[in-house]
């Protein structure tokens, strides 16, 4: 049986105990990172060819693309203008100093670790992802302005760490001919193109979504696969120009609520977000393949980075970036605990394997799996014991709701 039609199998299986999955603490992607993990043992190994990164990588960036575009269209963009500067402390202060942490530990506790090499550890791991704390982000126990905070950073934060990773890796191993003006034009391209295509792409979207409907010209069926392939427009488009086509298909999904209306998005998202969560969750399954395949090369050493990198690296940076929002402490430790590691560093750790020519390689991409493993494992197991402590923590009138400057 192929590794396809494994996945396919257990896919029907999950689909047929997905409600009472969802009662309890387990997540999909721990279902499906295990079964990974579990079939790996089960046929002792894997058939030569049978997970390849060259094919994984393209199917993981789709994936990401999807879940980004889905999220920024459902986010409110009056209560996100409401926000004051609580998502731009997070992914300025934030997250430069969780890549400036990220780095410092892995050069303590990778003694053999260049500082580019530990900055591109660190970037690989910097942006966090909304979809393994999908419990956090969707529930009415926690504000609604943590939750879209939360939210926000998941989807920008990954496109912000792509130009850091690949800086890191030309520092990590010089190319003849590489400039600081190169570098300068790649981000240009990176950001100011990927927000380009993003407004072109959901601008446009919304607009003739919504004079479409207006008119009663677009079925209910079609509507849903046109908005499929608005994100896709942005893969291609950000191919074209050189751009993030994560930045792209997150501004996209923002784009399209200003073009066509809260409304146009709001039920036109059904097939894009079910076919995103499909390759999500085939991303999660390789992913258990590829753990279990190096399994025996992970050492205690991965695992303690892992936990620093789920802890301190992330908590007290963004402990630093609230500080004078007036936040209470439990609101301090809660957005530092869930941010979680999972696709945006899956597919930044490929980007890495493809670029990689270093003699440390094998120690960067481990330490990214012990992580987003530890990561699925802690943060989706905690995602609803961890609203619900929350929830008993903050206070109706508190300032959580409240917009900070």
């Amino acid at each position: 049986m192929t590794v396809l039609a494994v996945f396919v199998v257990l896919l029907f299986l999950y689909s047929l105990i997905s409600a009472q999955v969802e009662k309890s603490t387990l997540t999909a992607p721990i279902a499906f990172t295990v079964a990974g993990v579990a079939i790996t043992l089960v046929m002792a190994e894997l058939p030569s060819g049978a997970v390849r990164t060259d094919a994984f990588l393209p199917m993981a960036e789709l994936g990401l693309v999807l879940l980004l575009f889905t999220d920024a269209s459902r986010i409110d963009l009056k209560l996100l203008g409401s926000m004051g500067s609580l998502p731009a402390r997070l992914l300025s202060v934030g997250m430069l100093l969780t890549i400036a942490l990220g780095t410092a530990v892995a050069l303590m506790v990778f003694g053999d670790l260049s500082i580019w090499e530990a900055g591109i550890l660190a970037a690989i791991l910097a942006p966090t992802d909304a979809g393994l704390g999908q419990a956090i982000v969707s529930s009415p126990k926690v504000p609604k302005r943590i939750r879209e905070a939360l939210n926000v950073e998941a989807g920008l934060n990954d496109g912000l760490s792509v130009p850091f990773l690949l800086f890191f890796i030309v520092q990590a191993a010089p190319r003849e001919g590489t400039e600081e003006a190169g570098l300068l034009h790649f981000f240009i391209e990176q950001f100011g193109y990927g927000v380009g295509v993003g407004l072109a792409v959901g601008l446009a979207g919304g607009w003739l979504f919504a004079g479409a409907k207006a008119r009663g010209w677009v079925s209910k069926s079609y509507r849903q696969i046109g908005f499929v392939a608005l994100p896709v427009l942005c893969v291609l488009g950000s191919g074209a120009v050189g751009a993030s086509m994560f930045i792209a298909a997150f501004v996209a999904g923002l784009a399209v609520q200003l073009g066509g209306g809260k409304d146009v998005a709001e039920h036109s998202l059904e097939l894009t977000e079910d076919w995103g969560q499909v390759i999500n969750l085939s991303v999660f399954f390789l992913f258990g393949l590829l753990t279990a395949g190096q399994w025996h090369d992970l050492r205690p050493v991965h695992f303690a980075y892992a936990a620093l990198s789920l802890t301190v690296i992330r908590m007290l940076p963004v402990a630093i970036a609230l500080i004078g929002t007036g936040m209470s402490r439990a609101t301090v430790l809660f957005m530092g605990w869930f941010g979680p590691r999972g696709l945006a560093s899956i597919v930044l750790g490929l980007v890495y394997l493809e670029h990689a020519t270093g003699r440390d390689e094998p120690t960067v991409h481990l330490a990214v799996i012990a992580t987003v493993l530890l990561s699925i494992l802690a943060h989706g197991l905690s995602a609803k014991p961890g609203a619900a402590w929350y929830s008993s923590q903050v206070a109706p009138d508190a300032g959580e709701d409240k917009t900070v400057s």
